[in-house]
């Protein structure tokens, strides 16, 4: 018989935060398995830092970057 969600839930918090971050990425992945749109992701993700690498005076800093996204919603 399966577990309720709620007593399912109160395990899992009591796991430490590296097994609870394996269980949700495998969790994630159950729910969303478009394997082309990730890999696509992954070919952008690389590329970007390839070209941090190359150039660092392309890096905006964190705060920077919300702030350009902010305004742009604004």
């Amino acid at each position: 018989m399966p577990l309720p969600v709620e007593v399912l839930a109160q395990q899992v918090l009591q796991l430490p935060a590296s097994d609870r971050a394996r269980l949700l990425d495998q969790v994630i992945s159950s729910l969303d398995a478009d394997r082309e749109r990730d890999a696509r992701w992954n070919q952008l993700a690389a590329k970007r830092d390839a070209e941090a690498d190359a150039d660092p005076s392309v890096l905006v800093p964190g705060s920077e970057a919300v702030a350009r996204i902010r305004a742009s919603l604004g």
